[in-house]
C-alpha cells in the first residue's frame, strides 16, 4: 500500500514547491510528461511520486505523476531527497545544468 502523509507535510511541501520553486516543477514537467509546458504546479505526493498539473500554450491543462526515482518512501525528509533527483535527473534530459543544492 502506497504511504500517504498527513495534511500538514502535504501543506508544507506543496507550499514551498509552488511559491520558491515554480521553474523546478516546470521543469520536471517538461522533462517527465509535457515537453511543451509553459507553466506547472504541484498538485500531490504520495510515497510513490509526485503529481503536477502542467499547462499547455493553449491553456489546457495536463496531469503529470513522476515516481520517485529513489523507489517508494514513507518520511517527510525523504520527500526533499527525491524532488532534488527529480530535478536533477530533469536537467539532465533537458541537458541543462542543475544549480548547486543547499
Amino acid at each position: 500500500m502506497t504511504h500517504r502523509f498527513d495534511e500538514a507535510a502535504r501543506s508544507g511541501v506543496l507550499g514551498h514547491m509552488n511559491a520558491d520553486h515554480r521553474d523546478d516543477n516546470l521543469l520536471i514537467v517538461r522533462a517527465f510528461g509535457e515537453p511543451g509546458a509553459v507553466a506547472a504546479t504541484m498538485t500531490s505526493f504520495d510515497g510513490s511520486g509526485g503529481s503536477w498539473l502542467a499547462t499547455r500554450e493553449d491553456g489546457s491543462t495536463h496531469d503529470v505523476h513522476v515516481t520517485w526515482p529513489g523507489g517508494p518512501i514513507t518520511e517527510r525528509r525523504e520527500v526533499r531527497r527525491e524532488i532534488v533527483a527529480l530535478y536533477d535527473a530533469a536537467c539532465e534530459r533537458l541537458s541543462i545544468e542543475p544549480r548547486p543544492h543547499d
